[in-house]
Formats: structure tokens, sequence, C-alpha cells
């Protein structure tokens, strides 16, 4: 049995939390660590609580750690679980500045670090990525992405629509194709800086073309498709049911990631604690490198955002 810590029991925190409560095969909740004591207390569901995520870490009740603590504090708290040797989950993004994210990489030579880029565990996604390798697509032309928010908080601005949202796009493109970015030209629609069009260049030549937008009020929808030489692959909707009535067919859109990306969490979660026993890296999870050309792809991006709107892209070193 894994015994696993979570640092962090906000909404993040407090659903992984609840997922290794209750639906982890062969892992358990021992521990939660917050800053809010009743939180924590709340999240650990009759675990061991920790004031300090170090503390959890450090415990011998601990085998495996998941950090969904603020972005700010994943650095030093996934560097200590190198130094304990223990298997590490952390909630994107891997640390709060590229620099960081390279002392990781660096420090990371047992491979510990998985980064929780949970779309890679989509079966939609991997359905997509493995069709493209089997050759239904043909050469791939185009990989066109929307992300699509119901709403967010005031507090959401600037920046974060880049490297709080399009980053899952930036790391689950980059993972679909085997590519790198080689170019970026940005477009802000509108005023309110809500709504971002990228469309970005490979070194295989394919065009990844994404849309974020963060207050598209009906609901929250991801939607992707590649276009290729030979043939089209498109994202079906995950839908529990529609409803037919007065001469009018629709569908339900859930309010926020939770109803469309529970089941890729568990899946992730499973996934990596399967492989935190068995000494091994879950097939298909996001390394510390991956982490840091997330987020280094996301740095540049913004810069060139904020400086024209159009630029070079360079894989990080």
């Amino acid at each position: 049995m894994l015994n696993v810590g979570v640092i962090g029991a906000g909404v993040m925190g407090g659903f992984h939390a609840r997922l290794f409560a209750t639906g982890i095969g062969g892992a358990r909740l021992a521990a939660v660590s917050d800053a809010d004591p009743a939180r924590a207390e709340a999240a650990a569901a009759g675990g061991e609580v920790f004031a300090d995520g170090l503390d959890l870490i450090a415990s011998d009740a601990v085998d495996a750690v998941l950090i969904a603590a603020p972005d700010a504090a994943h650095h030093d708290l996934v560097l200590a679980a190198i130094a304990a040797g223990k298997p590490v989950l952390c909630e994107k993004p891997l640390a709060a500045t590229a620099a960081e994210c390279r002392q990781i990489v660096a420090a990371d030579a047992r491979g510990l670090v998985t980064v929780g880029f949970m779309r890679r565990f989509d079966p939609a996604y991997r359905d997509m990525r493995a069709a493209l390798e089997a050759g239904q697509a043909g050469v791939p032309l185009l990989l066109d992405c929307a992300h699509r928010n119901q709403s967010v908080p005031p507090w959401f601005s600037g920046p974060m629509i880049v490297t709080n949202a399009m980053v899952h796009e930036i790391d689950i493109c980059r993972w679909i194709l085997g590519a790198e970015y080689i170019s970026v030209r940005i477009t802000q629609v509108g005023d309110a800086g809500d709504l971002l069009l990228a469309e970005l260049a490979t070194d295989r030549g394919t065009v990844v073309r994404i849309e974020v937008f963060m207050n598209a009020a009906y609901g929250y929808q991801i939607e992707t498709r590649l276009v290729g030489r030979g043939g089209t692959l498109v994202m079906a909707e995950p839908v529990l049911g529609r409803v037919r009535r007065a001469g009018v067919e629709s569908q339900p859109f859930p309010p926020d990631w939770i109803g469309r990306f529970a089941d890729s969490y568990r899946l992730q979660d499973q996934a990596w604690a399967d492989a935190a026993r068995a000494g091994t890296r879950a097939p298909g999870a996001a390394t510390a490198r991956d982490g840091l050309f997330a987020t280094d792809y996301c740095d540049q991006i913004v810069a060139i955002m904020t400086g024209g709107g159009a630029g070079v892209l360079q894989a990080p070193q």
C-alpha cells in the first residue's frame, strides 16, 4: 500500500485528497498539510495533519508526495521530496520560474518527479495520439484547440491566460505531435483581455492554433481537432446525455474543469500511484523536463504577447 501525503488542501489539493481517500487502488491518503489547519483536518479524512509541508515530506508515514500548494511553494517542496527519495506528483506549474524548473530538472537524476498535466491521461487525447501514431490522419498539418471557461474570478488577469490556462494546450499539443514550437503569433480579441488566439509553428511543420476564452458564459468546453493529409481526427464531446424536447436536441456543459476532467485526474493519480509502488514512471506522464518546457514556452509567449504579438520560440536548454 502506497501512503500518500497531499500538500495543499484547496480546490485542487482537496480534490486529490478525496481521490486517494476513496478511489485509488493500492494507495491511501496518509497525511495532509495546509496553512489552514481546519481545511487540512477536513481534507485528511482521518489521516495525519501537518502544519508544514516539509514536515509531511520528512515523515516516515508518507511514501509519496502530491503537491497542490500555491505555485511559489512548488520549487522548495519538490526539491525536498527529491532529497527524501520520495516520488512526487506536482500540480502545474512545476515551479514559478523557468530557472527554478531547471534546478529541479538538474536535481531529479532518479526521475522521481511527475508534473500534473492530467490531459495526458484523458481517454480522448490518448485516442487522438494513438490514431495519429497509427497513421490514420497521415501527415499532421493543423492541430486546432479551443479552451473555454464559463467565467473566472477578477484576480485572474494578464499573463495568467497563458501561464494558467493555455499552458495545458502548450503541453498536450507538444505531447500529441512529438514536436517543439519554433514561432508564435498572438492575437488578443476584444478589449477585455479574456480571449486570446495563438498560432504556433512547430519543427514538424504542423501548425497549432489555440483559442483561449476565459469568460465564455455558457460553460466549460474543450475542443481539439487534428487535420492531416490523410484524414481528420476530432475529439468527441464526453457527454453523458442529451435532452430532446420541443423539436430541439440539447446537451449540458459543465461549469468548470471538474465536470470535464475529473476522470482524467483519477486515471493520472492511479497511474502515478501504480508507478510509485513499482519504482517506475507512469507511461506518458509529464517529466520534470516537460514541466520546464511548458513553463519556459509560456514565459516566452507572454514576453512576445506584450512586445508586439509575434516572434521566435526556442526550445529550453
